[in-house]
C-alpha cells in the first residue's frame, strides 16, 4: 500500500510537470488555418489489423489535416486499443476568432462544445467542420505522436476509417460522414501516418 501511494504521488507530480511545460492551448492570429476538407475515399472492406481480441476492418481511406481542438486520455472503455480521443477542427473551426467564443471538452468518448448567448458561427457549421476521433495507432511511432498532440497544433493524419469488433460482442463503427452529430458520429481511424506542426503564435 505504501508503494502504491508513492507511485500515485509520483504520477501526480509528473502530470503536473507535463501540464506546466505545455502551458495553455496554443493561440494563433485570427483567420482560418486549415481551409481544406478531410478527404475520404472508397475502400473494399478489409481487415487491416488484429490487436489483442480486436478485429480492425477498413471501410474507407482517410486523410485529414486539421487543428487540434482538444485531447482526452481514457483509462477505461476501450483504452487498450484507443487510449486517446482527439477533437479536430478545419475551415471555420480552425479560426482562433471562432474558437475564442466556444468552450470545448470531451467526456465518455464524446466531444462537446458550448457558447454563451449566440454561437460565433451557425451551430450546423460547427458540427460540419469539427469531429471527435477515436485514434488507433498502426505502430509505436504513430502512437508517440498521437500521445503528444496538443490543442492549437495542426495535425495531418492518413490511414483508414474502420469498424472494430471483438468476439464478446463489442463493436465500434466509424462515421462515414462529416455532417452527422450525436451518437455514432465519431470517426474511428486507423492511423498509418501522422505529422504534427506548431503554427505561428498570435497575440
Amino acid at each position: 500500500m505504501r508503494h502504491f501511494f508513492q507511485f500515485c504521488l509520483i504520477a501526480l507530480f509528473l502530470w503536473g510537470v507535463v501540464s506546466w511545460v505545455k502551458g495553455p492551448s496554443i493561440r494563433t492570429a485570427p483567420g482560418v488555418l486549415v481551409p481544406e476538407e478531410p478527404v475520404q475515399g472508397p475502400c473494399e472492406p478489409q481487415v487491416v489489423a488484429q490487436v489483442k481480441d480486436y478485429t480492425i476492418t477498413a471501410v474507407a481511406t482517410y486523410l485529414i489535416r486539421a487543428r487540434v481542438l482538444h485531447t482526452k486520455h481514457y483509462w477505461v472503455n476501450g483504452n487498450d486499443l484507443v487510449p486517446y480521443d482527439v477533437a479536430l477542427g478545419w475551415g471555420q473551426m480552425s479560426d482562433q476568432s471562432v474558437l475564442d467564443h466556444l468552450e470545448i471538452s470531451q467526456s465518455n468518448r464524446f466531444y462537446f462544445y458550448q457558447w454563451q448567448n449566440v454561437p460565433p458561427i451557425p451551430a450546423r457549421e460547427i458540427g460540419c467542420h469539427s469531429s471527435n476521433n477515436h485514434l488507433i495507432a498502426a505502430n509505436s511511432a504513430v502512437a508517440h505522436v498521437i500521445s503528444g498532440l496538443y490543442p492549437g497544433e495542426i495535425v495531418t493524419m492518413q490511414g483508414f476509417l474502420v469498424n472494430v469488433t471483438k468476439p464478446d460482442g463489442f463493436h465500434w463503427d466509424t462515421s462515414l460522414s462529416r455532417t452527422d452529430t450525436g451518437n455514432g458520429a465519431c470517426e474511428v481511424m486507423y492511423v498509418t501516418g501522422v505529422k504534427a506542426e506548431r503554427p505561428a503564435v498570435g497575440l
